[in-house]
């Protein structure tokens, strides 16, 4: 059976709160980033986590090396104490990210192009048909 880690990072970057989720599934990282407001409450953020989880845009997938470690549960709670000293977010979550917004910048940019194409190809057979126009009345 496949075992799923999913990881929060919640941390302050000028002006709102980010959430970043990670996921690790089957070798493979998929990183979302969540913009909150004011600094999410733990209620808001599990409210938050039931409610729209299934409706995040995970990145693409990047391969991963997962550790299989059975881990003593002080140890865990002292490296998440030390994490939530640390700010920022993991080198591999940045790259997915990255990844993610140049996707969807490539994205955007095909998009507006062809719409672009369309109202100027319009605009063009608007300009012929008023050429047809004129040459009809003589």
């Amino acid at each position: 059976m496949d075992k799923v880690t999913a990881k929060l990072t919640v941390f302050f970057q000028e002006p709102f709160w980010v959430g970043v989720f990670e996921r690790v599934s089957e070798g493979k990282l998929f990183v979302c980033k969540v913009t909150f407001g004011a600094e999410p409450k733990d209620y808001e953020i599990h409210d938050f986590i039931l409610k729209n989880y299934y409706r995040l845009r995970f990145s693409p997938a990047m391969a991963v090396d997962v550790k299989e470690t059975n881990r003593n549960p002080k140890r865990t709670l002292r490296d998440v104490r030390k994490q939530m000293q640390n700010s920022g977010i993991g080198t591999k979550s940045q790259q997915a990210l990255k990844l993610q917004y140049e996707q969807s910048k490539t994205e955007r940019k095909t998009a507006s192009r062809a719409e672009r194409e369309a109202e100027k190809q319009r605009q063009f057979e608007l300009r012929q048909q008023k050429k047809k126009e004129k040459h009809k009345g003589r």
